[in-house]
C-alpha cells in the first residue's frame, strides 16, 4: 500500500498551490486555526464564551461563530477580542 503525504493528498484532490480551488482551501484552513487559537487562548484564560463576549459588548453567539469559523471576523474585531477581551498582542505576517 502506497502512503501517500498530506500536501500529496492535498495536491491529488484539491490541485496545486495557485490553482483557485486549492488557494481557497489553504484560506479556509487559515480561518479555522484563527478560531481554533482564539478558542485556545479563552480557555486558558479560564473565560466563558460570555464572559469574553461581554469585555468586547458582542454576544456570545458571535464568539461562537468566529470559535468555529474565524473567516467572517475583521482585523478590528480580531484585535478587540485578543487586546481587550484577552489581554494579548496580535502578530501578523504576510508572505510574498
Amino acid at each position: 500500500m502506497e502512503t501517500k503525504s498530506w500536501t500529496k493528498i492535498k495536491d491529488d484532490v484539491y490541485g496545486k498551490r495557485g490553482t483557485e480551488r486549492r488557494d481557497q482551501l489553504e484560506r479556509d484552513f487559515e480561518s479555522f486555526k484563527v478560531g481554533l487559537l482564539l478558542k485556545k487562548a479563552r480557555e486558558d484564560k479560564k473565560l466563558t464564551q460570555a464572559q469574553l463576549a461581554d469585555l468586547i459588548d458582542k454576544k456570545r453567539e458571535y464568539i461562537s461563530r468566529v470559535e468555529n469559523n474565524g473567516s467572517n471576523i475583521t482585523l478590528k474585531t480580531l484585535y478587540e477580542i485578543v487586546e481587550k477581551g484577552l489581554g494579548g498582542r496580535v502578530k501578523i505576517s504576510i508572505e510574498i
